[in-house]
């Protein structure tokens, strides 16, 4: 219960901090924001390649997870047959 409390904690102080945080260099929001002033689509092109970049490492988890799952599973069905 000590865990969760304390996880719980750390999740909401990381929100709290989550919207002054800036995390572009700066050439990279100085461009963001000048193409958005100007009508451009590159502060969207930023804009997915945040996203491709933040997606990519839980992709990469969740497909190790899945194949630790699924050979512990045939384990365990192996042994119990």
């Amino acid at each position: 219960m000590k865990k969760v409390i304390v996880s719980v904690c750390i999740l909401v102080v990381l929100l709290a901090f989550a919207g002054t945080a800036s995390a572009q260099c700066a050439m990279c929001q100085a461009t963001a924001e000048t193409s958005l002033e100007a009508g451009a689509s590159a502060a969207a092109g930023i804009n997915k390649g945040v996203l491709y970049l933040f997606i990519t490492p839980y992709l990469v988890a969740a497909t190790i997870f899945f194949f630790w799952w699924r050979a512990k599973k045939r384990v365990e069905a192996e042994t119990t047959a």
